[in-house]
């Protein structure tokens, strides 16, 4: 009987652009691998599963993504061990979060078969492109609707892309954040718990004008209050106060992390007291002005873990300790890249290799 891998099409490229590219110092999400993976869902199933050369996508102008957004999209990394194997950091997390934003936005679940191995048969593909030391293959799954119709409604047919990207760091330096109230991210009953690309959108104002003030992004508040902290526009934040790691609590308005599962499990798992609760804002800063806000720092796959240097609130900046002097979040941030890479044992079988 015919597996799905066999029957995946593979169209290999005639001019690789791997010998020609220098996978050190590489930009974030500016150079691309050789392939992509493509599936389209029509009449009610996953069809036209094939492995083709990165390259244009034809589009109608009625497409319905276009329109209407039905677009959902993952990140995650590969990884080369010390023994040169393939690594891929928990790839069903992504799996089933992808599904949970699909839902959201009305689009038929992918199935797992087809996500993980055309994940599987791409990056056996462009292994080479992983850069085996100061960075890692970056693996974009794009889900939309492509329906040409002008109307509003569910599409009925949709495309499923994989592409990836050698990338190194997202943040090169600790990052500088400032609060915003001025915009909102996400109010409960919303889209906020999902993946989805209209979420990024409405990030961009609030993103360009705190990058005009000298800061790298913000710190959403609550749609409600406008109080309580979320997260950042491009990965979950943790505080470490008095000894203790609290972080927002999932409460369907803010993204629920890989990675931020992943170093609440390491911290517990070494006996480091974690909170999930509502924190403000405030708090937050009486803690600074007490001198037991010892570490602040933002977790997400792009970012891997990003320590904050200061946080712009109220017209004044609460300056964290110098990086030095944190104990808690550098400690994980090892520990997690050592799992990544194969140095050490995973415990929670978050490894699939290649």
């Amino acid at each position: 009987m015919e597996t799905l891998t066999e029957k995946i099409l593979i169209q290999k490229t005639e001019d690789s652009r791997l010998s020609s590219e220098t996978l050190h110092n590489i930009p974030f999400g500016r150079i691309f691998s050789d392939h992509i993976f493509i599936a389209t869902y029509n009449n009610g199933t996953w069809q036209d599963l094939k492995i083709i050369p990165y390259g244009n996508l034809t589009m109608a102008p009625a497409m319905a993504v276009l329109h209407y957004g039905q677009a959902v999209f993952e990140g995650m990394k590969a990884y080369k061990s010390a023994t040169v194997e393939t690594l891929i950091f928990r790839p069903d997390a992504n799996f089933r979060r992808i599904n949970q934003s699909a839902h959201r936005l009305c689009m038929p679940p992918i199935p797992e078969s087809v996500f993980m191995e055309g994940l599987t048969e791409l990056i056996r593909l462009d292994s080479g492109w992983i850069p085996e030391s100061e960075g890692s293959l970056y693996i974009r799954p794009l889900y939309f609707a492509n329906d040409e119709f002008i109307g509003l409604k569910p599409s009925t047919h949709y495309t499923f892309i994989i592409m990836s990207c050698p990338v190194g760091a997202y943040y090169s330096e600790p990052v500088k954040l400032i609060v915003t109230d001025k915009y909102i991210r996400a109010c409960e009953g919303g889209t906020g718990a999902a993946k989805c690309a209209g979420n990024y959108a409405a990030s961009l104002l609030a993103d360009k004008e705190a990058k005009a003030l000298g800061y790298d992004n913000v710190i959403w508040l609550d749609g409600v209050h406008k109080k309580y902290v979320e997260e950042c526009g491009t990965m979950n934040l943790a505080f470490v106060i008095n000894n203790v790691v609290v972080t927002p609590q999932l409460t369907g308005t803010i993204l629920e992390g890989i990675t931020r599962d992943s170093v609440l499990k390491l911290f517990r798992d070494q006996g480091v007291e974690v909170e999930e609760r509502l924190i403000s804002i405030e708090e937050v800063a009486a803690a600074h002005d007490q001198g037991i806000l010892q570490e602040a720092f933002g977790m997400g796959t792009a970012a891997t873990i990003a320590q904050v240097s200061k946080i712009g609130y109220q017209g004044r900046d609460l300056v964290l300790p110098p990086i030095s002097e944190r104990k808690y979040a550098p400690s994980i941030l090892e520990q997690l890249e050592a799992i990544k890479t194969g140095k050490a044992p995973d415990p929670y079988n978050w490894i699939c290799k290649i």
